[in-house]
């Protein structure tokens, strides 16, 4: 039987970070992303990246680990419900692609934290705009993430 645990106890399961690396690509030079101003590398990694920066797959795949593990203590910082495997695993995926701050401050981690956990899922289809427009790319990410919250 399927149990929410605390928080705290959670960490990302292999199958989800293989998702995150999935959903991001990997880029072993350094890009900007739908002409944002923030060059990423690898699979989305943003942090102390330059234009011109080069990475192999390896490398790529620990600073995503890396990576990772800050999105995972945002998670667990601003939810305070127990959760699902499943669900913490598609809130780190979808706040890896969003950023802490919009996450945590999200109508999502409201719903989430009132234990309306079903609306809090249904909040991340909400996230698949760049300025204002659905992007084909996120709006799969989002149904992806979605049905894995949802525990399908």
């Amino acid at each position: 039987m399927n149990l929410r645990v605390a928080i705290a106890a959670l960490t990302l399961s292999a199958s989800a970070l293989v998702g995150i690396a999935v959903h991001e690509g990997y880029r072993g030079e350094a890009y900007r992303p739908l002409a944002e101003d923030v060059p990423t590398i690898g699979f989305g990694t943003t942090e102390n990246v330059k234009m011109g920066d080069k990475i192999t797959p390896e490398r790529a795949l620990i600073r995503l680990l890396n990576d990772s593990s800050m999105f995972q203590k945002a998670v667990q910082r601003c939810v305070n419900v127990p959760l699902y495997q499943y669900e913490f695993d598609a809130y780190v995926s979808l706040t890896y692609n969003i950023g802490e701050g919009n996450f945590c401050k999200s109508t999502l981690v409201k719903l989430l934290n009132q234990q309306k956990y079903d609306e809090a899922c249904a909040q991340i289809l909400r996230w698949d705009k760049f300025k204002g427009r659905a992007l084909p790319g996120l709006t799969k990410r989002r149904q992806e993430e979605f049905k894995q919250c949802s525990g399908f």
